[in-house]
């Protein structure tokens, strides 16, 4: 069996990581296929991992996008030809690959498709199976789906994966005082049209709130102004999860550095136009009280959640319990994911037939 992962955002290189590593592991080929975003090729050049550019000129306009797609479909397909790959996971336009080449196709996806309706359509209908976390609604093609009881981000920051490192932390900042981390995210994905977020007047206002107590440090995607620049973090990607793991809080514009944020049990306040609408975080936020949405059109929301947390005794300790709880629910999602694919199709037809099966990966 010839198994091809795609990438197509550095969190994908997380996510895939030591599943690939798991496969490579056992004997079997894999091959990493990526297209150019951010630092998603300078992420896999440090890890030492062989992987194939697929090229994308990409446009801002409808016809620029359209061109774009068809693009790395056609790379796609002179791929997975020219390597004889039987199934492909990961998160990509694949309808070529399904329906030219006719091989599998596995799709991961954490949001709900309502909160990424052009992707959704684009790309569910295509796809042999969805994998998704048990509190991911995803529409119509919910039939296509099999659903797990983790988080995708747990395939790298389960413990079984990641411990944090202070040592690491000391490497880059003064650990003399506590520290907070501000993320601001570009929110220019195709299903961030029109979202809003933090604002320079309201990071400044935090950040006046969070000098009184400890080091600010801002992680960002776009451009800082010239007051904010002092406060810029810079680090090596690899690393930032060290960061993010002994911070006493995190507060960002970005849903991914949110639920990471959660899963090493830093608590984590989000702000923006997404607060409420995505299950993933719904369910961390209700069930296990790890973070905090609050809609871009309620500041004063979010200055009073920041006071009461920076006030709650034993912060980092309560949201280590919590964060407990949630790993006592949850599988090893790497675990799981490695026995889906190597066994596919096979697997998918234990879990629509005995979905327990998944507590084997605990």
């Amino acid at each position: 069996m010839r198994i091809a992962v795609f990438l197509g955002h550095p969190a994908h290189f997380y996510m895939f990581r030591n599943l690939i590593n798991n496969i490579v592991e056992s004997g079997k080929s894999i091959h990493i296929v990526i297209k150019k975003k951010d630092i998603l090729e300078e992420l896999l050049k440090q890890s030492g991992l062989n992987y194939t550019v697929i090229r994308e000129d990409r446009s801002d306009s409808k016809i620029g996008l359209i061109k774009s797609v068809l693009q790395m479909e056609f790379e796609m397909i002179k791929f997975i030809r020219k390597n004889k790959i039987d199934i492909l996971i990961g998160s990509t336009l694949s309808f070529a690959v399904r329906i030219i080449c006719g091989k599998h196709v596995i799709v991961t996806a954490e949001d709900d498709a309502i909160v990424i309706p052009k992707y959704a359509k684009l790309v569910y209908p295509f796809a042999s199976v969805i994998l998704s976390p048990i509190s991911c609604n995803n529409g119509q093609w919910e039939q296509k789906s099999i659903k797990y009881h983790g988080f995708q981000k747990l395939t790298y920051l389960y413990p079984d994966y990641f411990n944090a490192n202070f040592e690491v932390v000391e490497n880059y900042i003064s650990t003399d005082k506590p520290y907070f981390l501000i993320r601001f995210a570009k929110l220019n994905a195709h299903h961030d049209n029109g979202v809003k977020g933090l604002n320079n007047d309201i990071a400044r206002k935090i950040i006046q709130r969070l000098e009184k107590l400890g080091n600010v440090y801002i992680s960002s995607e776009r451009e800082l102004p010239e007051e904010f620049e002092k406060y810029r973090l810079n680090i090596n990607p690899l690393d930032i999860h060290h960061l993010m793991a002994f911070a006493t809080l995190y507060i960002g514009d970005s849903q991914s550095m949110s639920v990471e944020a959660a899963m090493l049990g830093t608590p984590s306040v989000r702000f923006n136009d997404f607060a409420g609408k995505i299950s993933v975080l719904n369910e961390l936020e209700t069930k296990y009280q790890l973070t905090y949405g609050i809609h871009s059109s309620e500041p004063e929301k979010l200055f009073a959640k920041l006071d009461e947390l920076l006030v709650l005794p034993d912060l980092k300790t309560v949201f280590q319990q919590r964060r407990q709880k949630m790993l006592t629910d949850k599988i090893d999602v790497t675990a799981f994911f490695t026995w889906f694919i190597e066994n596919y199709p096979d697997s998918a037809n234990v879990m629509r037939s005995n979905p327990d099966y998944q507590y084997r990966f605990k």
